[in-house]
């Protein structure tokens, strides 16, 4: 007999379980990867929404001599109105903030609504609805719309729907992973935030300078077309497995019939069992035999009495009270302010800094993305190994704060210190906010003080990415605002920002620390206080 292949013998190593973990493992990647996909084009096009316009100075004189009209002249019109006014920057703050406050608002009821409804239903039709909305904006190229209120309308209907994602995704992830190696498996997994926006850099890119709208609407399409997926494949827990193995092993009405009549005249409840039907289970099989033929079997009405209720859903305030999640909570709030101004504006700055055009200045604005999947995943290794989830966020929060005031002289290095700052900038942003959003809210949302409740982790997960959608949604739009007096005001408002995730942390890095001290190589476990 020749031997079986090391491959086979590996995935045959796997049980079923394995499988379906590993399953739900890429599924969730591939859908939130789609949900960033279809923010990042935004950033992309803005570039294109309002050009550098300075080379039309010399257009009055060129095209007098020729047989064009100026307002029709292709080279000298550069910009989209109404972002072709001197306060595009602002405009295009407005746009993000419409998008980001509209997700902030929507992610504290997110949360609580999605532990009420079913987590793939929910998911579905806010993927699809994204979908409509994304492509929306892309239609507005199409059919020449210049109304700055139709924009904002699509960004704040966008960023509501767009609520349904993260909650949906934590809360079915954590269903299926346990807390070994939390840190690992989530660094590993939370790396579609960043191949989302990779691809969705590459994507916007390849259309912004022909037709910017198609940047929005094969985006668009591609997370609707995911929702379908999602609708089909998601199984939200393993529980649910188990169920539909029970409901397919049922005995069947055409098997079992209540159609004696009873003994000695009695009219109770009996089973009679056909010639030629198998038993479905083995204790009718015992009780029954398979010789037995038109066997009339007497049977109790059984109640069943579940030993315990079923948890109901955890409140708003209560989910407040879990040790950790306020600390957390805040300190991601200027994470994510850092982490979504990159995200909106690094490569509108890199096209002005680096004087590239919009496509050049995209493709390298995804090396921060690179290493914002590097970053998050190291902190997850290292959260795992050491134990310490917020001494790990706090150490590379320390570290930002320089790599921050660096960024903001990139005008003055080649190409490849930039490169190397993007890369090393990205991980140290990333880092703490991937970790935050997705071990420590399971770690929180499955808290010992919750006595197992699992469905507390959808709001626990809202109430931490809210609050820090809160800053994501403030951050662009003072960028916007103080770009204007100059790119070195933005760059000291997110070293401020970086600096109050650190403080806000330090309670727990103390603690971590001194738990450590007296018990070194074991997880510290917050207390309610």
């Amino acid at each position: 007999m020749a031997p079986v292949p090391p491959g086979i013998r590996f995935l045959a190593s796997f049980n079923r379980d394995q499988w379906y973990k590993a399953f739900t493992f890429a599924l969730t990647f591939l859908l939130y990867t789609s949900f960033h996909l279809s923010r990042k084009p935004i950033s992309i096009v803005k570039s294109e929404l309002h050009k550098n316009c300075s080379h039309a100075v010399e257009a009055p004189t060129e095209i007098s001599s020729s047989s064009q009209q100026p307002g029709h002249h292709p080279e000298f019109d550069c910009s989209w109105k109404p972002f072709d006014r001197n306060n595009y920057k602002q405009l295009l703050g407005a746009m993000d903030y419409s998008f980001l406050f509209a997700y902030a608002i929507g992610m504290f009821l997110s949360g609580i609504i999605g532990e009420r409804l079913p987590i793939r239903l929910y998911l579905t039709v806010g993927m699809l609805t994204s979908g409509l909305f994304t492509c929306l904006f892309g239609l507005g190229y199409i059919y020449d719309i210049h109304s700055l209120g139709f924009y904002i309308f699509v960004q704040v209907a966008n960023g509501l729907v767009q609520t349904t994602g993260w909650p949906s995704v934590v809360t079915c992830i954590g269903n299926w992973f346990g807390k070994g190696r939390r840190g690992l498996i989530m660094g590993l997994w939370n790396s579609h935030t960043s191949v989302g926006n990779i691809l969705g850099s590459l994507i916007a890119g390849y259309y912004v300078s022909s037709n910017w709208g198609l940047s929005f609407i094969v985006p668009g399409v591609i997370i609707a077309a995911m929702g379908v997926i999602c609708f089909f494949f998601l199984i939200e827990h393993p529980n649910d497995l188990k169920t539909a193995s029970t409901q397919s092993s049922a005995p069947s009405s055409q098997k079992f019939h209540k159609s004696c009549n009873g003994v000695n005249g009695h009219k109770d409840l009996y089973l009679q069992y056909k010639p030629g039907a198998k038993a479905q289970s083995w204790d009718t099989e015992l009780l029954l035999g398979q010789e037995s033929i038109g066997v009339c079997v007497p049977v109790q009405q059984v109640v069943v009495v579940k030993s315990e209720a079923e948890p109901s859903a955890i409140s708003f305030m209560g989910a407040l009270r879990i040790p950790g999640v306020v600390e957390f909570s805040l300190c991601l709030l200027f994470a994510k302010l850092v982490s979504y101004t990159f995200l909106f504006w690094l490569p509108l700055y890199i096209t002005k800094a680096a004087h590239l055009d919009a496509k050049k200045a995209g493709d390298l604005s995804t090396l921060f993305d690179v290493g914002g999947i590097v970053g998050g995943i190291l902190a997850g290794v290292i959260s795992d190994k050491m134990h310490k989830r917020a001494t790990t966020c706090a150490v590379m929060l320390l570290l930002a704060a320089p790599m921050l005031y660096g960024f903001s002289m990139m005008s003055q290095f080649g190409l490849g210190p930039t490169i190397g700052m993007l890369l090393v900038c990205g991980g140290l942003v990333n880092g703490p906010y991937a970790l935050i959003t997705t071990a420590v809210s399971a770690d929180l949302g499955t808290h010992k003080s919750l006595k197992g409740n699992a469905r507390a982790l959808s709001t626990v997960t809202a109430i931490i990415d809210g609050t820090g959608s809160v800053g994501a949604a403030v951050g662009p739009l003072l960028a916007g605002l103080l770009s204007a007096r100059g790119w070195d005001q933005v760059f000291y408002m997110l070293m401020t920002a970086d600096f109050f995730a650190l403080l806000l942390l330090l309670r727990l890095v103390m603690k971590e620390l001194r738990y450590h001290r007296n018990r070194p190589g074991i997880a510290v476990e917050l207390k309610e206080h």
